[in-house]
């Protein structure tokens, strides 16, 4: 990893959107230098457990920059979080907002609603967020169990390449600040949640691009009036400072009718690379030292386990002469690859960390 690019990607986000709070994904890539390295630059945090919030304030955070931004919490880490002073919590159900009120009374709370995930490579609105007419019920609510109705949060997906995304769910959350204005409920912040995206192997917009929507956007459907404006880059912030030096373990052709060679990595879909579930993220990877020519692959990793496929859809070209106990680089794999790694599946170590 490298941390003068994590540097250099915060202050990419800054600029772009100078007017919004970044509360930089712990989940993406929960390093300690990494940790540090944000928490110096005045970065807040948002952590989906206890763990990711101890492991900030351990970084230097303050606990007031901190958001327990995960939307399923188990009761004894909200009363932890609230403990060492967490302010904000999110919530999308009403089981969830009781048991904020019971375990982190008077806190400030904030509902994610579920919007449109198109143009992401990796969607998450099937398994977070709710419904604008059932988000107005819950923050009418949460005065009533003595909660602070903060505000709303969204995310249009990880890896999301379209920047009108957030333009189409800015449109629809600003309805809810308006209709619980007109019911007593003042909401104060607006989350934009993350999704920003990094180049795998195909262009992607620039950061400013979606600074631009996403700015135009609230100042079309806010006015003057906007209200604080949080942002939860993870990806954008790490993605494209790490890269991965695999090992060939095995080069064979499988079928004879298939030109394509299978290269067995020391790294699957256990060992970190778990994105890549449904050819989802697509990572650029090369084969140092080689000038001859290339021909397809399929790329598997090296555990007995059968889905332990990464790209058999996806064209994938290396060196004809790769030979197994020679390296690949697998570039842009900075976010969601040390923290997906699987303990000891199989006896395999994690992934060692280097960080520069």
């Amino acid at each position: 990893m490298d941390l003068d690019r994590v540097a250099d990607n915060y202050a990419a986000l800054r600029r772009a959107l100078p007017v919004a709070q970044i509360y930089y994904a712990v989940k993406a890539n929960p390093a300690a230098a990494i940790l540090r390295l944000l928490a110096g630059k005045g970065s807040r945090f948002d952590a989906a457990s206890l763990q990711e919030i101890e492991a900030c304030l351990a970084a230097g955070a303050g606990a007031g920059d901190i958001s327990f931004g995960n939307t399923v919490k188990k009761p004894g880490a909200i009363a932890a979080a609230h403990a060492y002073g967490v302010p904000l919590f999110a919530f999308d159900s009403i089981e969830e907002l009781e048991k904020i009120a019971r375990f982190a009374p008077g806190a400030k709370v904030y509902c994610r609603i579920a919007v449109n995930n198109d143009g992401a490579e990796w969607p998450l609105s099937r398994k977070f967020g709710t419904t604008i007419a059932r988000a107005k019920e819950l923050m009418l609510a949460a005065p009533r169990l003595g909660l602070q109705a903060h505000g709303l949060s969204f995310h249009v997906g990880s890896q999301q390449t379209h920047p009108e995304a957030y333009e189409l769910a800015i449109a629809e959350v600003a309805t809810v600040f308006t209709d619980l204005k007109a019911q007593g409920v003042q909401l104060k912040m607006l989350n934009l949640g993350g999704g920003f995206p990094v180049r795998y192997q195909e262009d992607v917009p620039e950061t400013d691009a979606f600074g631009t929507a996403i700015m135009d956007a609230m100042v079309t459907h806010f006015g003057n009036d906007l209200p604080e404006m949080l942002i939860e880059p993870g990806r954008a912030m790490v993605g494209n400072a790490g890269v991965v030096a695999a090992e060939v373990v095995l080069v064979c052709r499988r079928i004879e009718e298939d030109p394509r060679r299978w290269v067995y990595l020391d790294i699957g879909r256990f060992g970190g690379l778990a994105e890549t579930e449904g050819e989802a993220i697509k990572y650029r990877i090369t084969a140092a030292g080689h000038g001859g020519a290339a021909g397809p692959v399929v790329l598997a990793g090296p555990s007995c386990d059968g889905v332990d496929v990464m790209y058999e859809k996806t064209p994938y070209a290396l060196p004809l002469d790769l030979a197994a106990g020679e390296r690949v680089l697998i570039h842009d794999a900075g976010a969601y690859v040390t923290s997906y790694a699987s303990q000891n599946f199989n006896g395999f170590t994690p992934l060692a960390e280097h960080y520069l």
